[in-house]
């Protein structure tokens, strides 16, 4: 992986150098790493975060007989198993980034972490949103809730809701780094 540290550099051209610094290096300005951006703790703990509710979703979902009987609760397992993968993948190259002490500003990496979290939070938002209005019509207009794993239903779709809400600050916080270059 080609990762470097950012530098930003003026576009209008050399640094002018003061009349008693003759030949002197010009110090170079770096861009303030925000916690959750790639390669940060912060980072590192929102992928973790997401891991985990993508995780628990997908385990609660799953461990219903009939998640199957509702095309959202598939889709919602579909999208809770990308999440986590993403987010497991991701927090591995943000430990590795830690360790190494280096800082993930690639332009190419960046893209690739900011198209890959824009997708996989579409993908968690669609899928929760759609759990959850299947859950309330089974449970609130249907009634049904003594013959379905209602509890289990919610909470998948809860846990759904709170993987992406920690999925969207990693999209923005790449975006955001993406778009200041």
């Amino acid at each position: 992986m080609d990762v470097s540290q950012g530098a930003v550099v003026p576009v209008g051209g050399p640094l002018e150098q003061t009349e008693g610094a003759v030949n002197a290096l010009m110090p170079r300005a770096r861009m303030k790493d925000f916690q959750g951006m790639p390669g940060t703790i912060g980072g590192m703990v929102l992928r973790l975060l997401q891991f985990i509710f993508s995780g628990v979703a997908l385990t609660v979902m799953a461990t219903t007989s009939d998640f199957s009987s509702a095309t959202a609760f598939c889709y919602l397992v579909a999208a809770a198993s990308l999440q986590s993968l993403w987010s497991l993948i991701l927090a591995l190259v943000d430990a590795y980034a830690l360790l190494v002490g280096r800082r993930l500003r690639n332009t190419n990496v960046v893209s690739v972490f900011a198209i890959g979290d824009g997708v996989t939070s579409t993908l968690t938002f669609a899928a929760a949103s759609a759990s959850a209005g299947i859950t309330v019509l089974i449970g609130n207009d249907l009634g049904v809730c003594g013959k379905n794993h209602c509890t289990q239903f919610e909470t998948a779709t809860a846990l759904a809701f709170l993987c992406w809400f920690t999925a969207m600050p990693s999209f923005l916080f790449n975006f955001w780094s993406l778009a200041s270059r």
